[in-house]
């Protein structure tokens, strides 16, 4: 059963003086996934946040503003985790936040459609001694379906505040906040803890007692927290020991500990307490089938759940296609005719050809493709915002096990639809050695949106109607080939089997506008800001290249360009490709946004100015459908952004891994486009 305990007052008095006086306190959201907790930090904060990253890793750290009853308050988005334990990052960077940085409130946020596994985590922030207050959300659809919650039934039991809310309709904010303040404000807290019977409470009052020897230790840490965490095994607790004085005798107290057993005798007793706690204050009034459960049994089916993902995908690359291609149009247009106005009006004439060739002909080319890029993030954000991505991991569980992937992996994969970057650091969450090295290296296959121009741009030049059929071929072929890649490394360099993978699904509902068009331009701008920078300077390189030495026709095989293409054309002349789009391919090394520059600067410039398309599909390119075909493969397949290699060097801790990353794509690529281009060629697209 709970029982009542004490913490140490004098440091959080300390702590709490010193936020009165300055009338700011420091909040922090923690919970599990999907229970809502992003659009109550949203619906808190409102516009007054703001996005960086938590030290040392590449995890998003949000941070937002309000004022209420006299206090600046600043609320903390913590990461979304089931436990505080250390198997992933996300769990670290939240139990370490609470721990060593001591927010003045913790707002656990509880899904009231789903308390079972909720309160599992409640019972372990409990332990940490922070001050709680339970925001009990989407409590408005536990009312919908029938379930009948006794709030003082359940503030009795856990002594905490708990406030009944729902961030989708912002109500409960107010009364939240309130009790935010009274919590922070209060002089003592009590809080409760789950008991695990005689003998783990003895050894646990052991360890209390020792590790209050240590004042660096007792001042710094919940000292019952620690001797739970010390019980169950946890090693990143044990480093937290690390040079103390009371290191040894804490060591010879768990020489005899079977850290497995314990954890799980203690993970029993917290179950035990939240049956008692949910068999007083939750009755379910009335069960049913809800219309998410209905939607389920066709989205999930055995059989039909995958066709139907795959027909969402194509709908939407064919969406994409087909709504933003006039905007793209217009676009390439204006920027056609910005060239030619500059070429001819600009008496400068090196300066003419920097400007239009150069500047406009590479970042306006890029721009270009700003519509689709927006298109194809506002869908994805959509069915994310549903929860229907979710629906569509546990759909390809089954498959991805089968071909040696781990359930976990295809959230990082999906990611990797944006950026390779953020979707391999993502990667930290699977914890087995292995799955987490196969997802990495295999991830560099996920188109991400720096490729899309390229695939925009040919789709459009060489397929006509079918370029929404051709891109989403594309994003299948990458997806095809991350699988069988990972069934190769699974049978051969990485032997093993994929560790299970639990996954809760979140209920579906109403995606909100605010929300899906702040996730597609957070987006769309990453990719807008590289327009102006990378890019650009990118451009200009390209063009000093195209131009020097100074008197040779511009973009000339007599040109620096030139002179290096045509040195590496015969390695990709059994492609299709001529100098040209070698040049576009290295610069797509440094990132992949200058493949679409670079083609910009070399077919879309010459005097006058004129349309990259145009300039594509002009006989004198030498390009056609078969070998547009080969270079979307090639482009899509081969060696990751410097970027990507930099993190998956960081992230595999590898040089050899790294290597064998850069060579495989490499190899595979040229292999794939070079069948592309063959089987073209057959069909007659030559």
């Amino acid at each position: 059963m709970p029982h009542k305990g004490g913490m140490h007052w004098h440091y959080r008095a300390r702590r709490r003086e010193r936020h009165h006086e300055e009338h700011r306190l420091r909040i922090a959201l923690a919970g599990n996934p999907n229970v809502g907790k992003t659009s109550l930090f949203n619906a808190l904060t409102g516009a007054r946040q703001h996005v960086g990253n938590w030290p040392g890793v590449t995890v998003d750290k949000k941070v937002g503003t309000r004022r209420h009853r006299g206090h600046l308050l600043e609320f903390i988005d913590l990461p979304g985790t089931y436990s505080l334990t250390a198997n992933s990052i996300d769990e670290i960077i939240t139990r370490d936040y609470i721990i060593e940085e001591a927010p003045d409130v913790v707002i656990h946020v509880v899904d009231a459609t789903n308390m079972g596994r909720n309160l599992y985590l409640t019972t372990q922030l409990m332990t940490t001694g922070a001050r709680l207050v339970m925001a009990l959300n989407m409590f408005d659809v536990s009312e919908a379906r029938g379930d009948c919650i006794d709030l003082e039934k359940l503030e009795e039991f856990l002594e905490i505040p708990v406030v009944p809310t729902s961030a989708s309709k912002r109500t409960g904010m107010d009364r939240l906040l309130d009790e935010i303040v009274e919590e922070a404000d209060r002089e003592y807290h009590h809080h409760h803890m789950v008991g695990y019977g005689d003998e783990l409470e003895r050894r646990i009052s052991v360890l209390v007692e020792t590790l209050d020897q240590d004042p660096g230790i007792s001042e710094k840490y919940p000292l019952r927290w620690m001797s739970v965490k010390l019980l169950e095994g946890d090693e990143n607790v044990l480093e937290r020991l690390s040079g103390s004085s009371v290191e040894e005798p804490v060591r010879a107290l768990l020489t005899d500990a079977d850290h497995e057993e314990i954890e799980v005798e203690m993970a029993e007793r917290r179950y035990e307490v939240i049956d008692t706690i949910l068999g007083q204050a939750l009755v379910r009034c009335q069960l049913r089938v809800t219309p998410s459960d209905y939607v389920d049994r066709v989205l999930t089916h055995k059989w039909l759940g995958i066709p139907i993902f795959l027909a969402m995908m194509w709908g939407a690359f064919t969406l994409t296609f087909t709504v933003s291609i006039p905007f793209s149009a217009m676009i390439d247009a204006a920027f056609a005719h910005l060239s030619g106005w500059i070429s001819e009006n600009v008496a400068s004439e090196w300066l003419g050809s920097l400007l239009a060739d150069g500047i406009i002909s590479g970042v306006g080319f890029v721009l270009i493709f700003v519509p689709p890029i927006f298109v194809l993030f506002l869908l994805l954000a959509i069915l994310e915002d549903t929860g229907y991505l979710a629906r569509a991991a546990f759909n390809m569980d089954r498959i991805m096990a089968n071909l040696g992937l781990h359930g976990k992996s295809f959230i990082p994969m999906l990611m990797g639809f944006g950026c390779n970057v953020p979707a391999i650091l993502s990667t930290r969450s699977i914890e087995d050695r292995k799955d987490r090295f196969i997802t990495i290296l295999v991830n560099p296959f996920m188109s991400c949106g720096a490729r899309l121009p390229v695939f925009v741009l040919l789709a459009g030049a060489f397929f006509g109607a079918a370029a929404g059929t051709a891109i989403f071929g594309i994003y299948i072929l990458g997806i095809l080939v991350a699988i069988l890649t990972a069934k190769l490394l699974r049978s051969t360099l990485l032997r093993g089997e994929p560790a299970p993978f639990i996954m809760e699904m979140p209920r579906y509902h109403l995606p909100s506008t605010k929300l899906v068009l702040s996730h597609t331009w957070e987006r769309t701008r990453m990719y807008m800001r590289k327009a102006g920078t990378v890019i650009l300077l990118g451009a200009i390189i390209v063009w000093f290249m195209a131009s020097l030495p100074w008197g040779v026709e511009y973009g000339s095989e007599d040109s620096v360009a030139g002179m290096i293409g045509k040195l590496l054309e015969p390695l990709v002349a059994p492609l299709g490709f001529d100098w040209r789009i070698v040049v576009a391919l290295l610069f797509g090394f440094i990132a992949k946004e200058l493949v679409a520059g670079t083609l910009g600067v070399l077919f879309g410039g010459g005097e006058g100015g004129g349309s990259l398309v145009k300039g594509l599909t002009d006989p004198s390119s030498g390009l056609n459908a078969a070998s547009a075909a080969g270079l979307m493969a090639f482009t899509l397949l081969y060696t990751p952004c410097l970027a990507t290699v930099g993190v998956i060097w960081k992230e595999t801790g590898s040089i050899r891994w790294t290597a064998f990353s850069v060579v495989y794509s490499l190899v595979l690529a040229w292999l794939v486009a070079f069948l592309f281009y063959r089987a073209g060629l057959a069909l007659g697209w030559g």
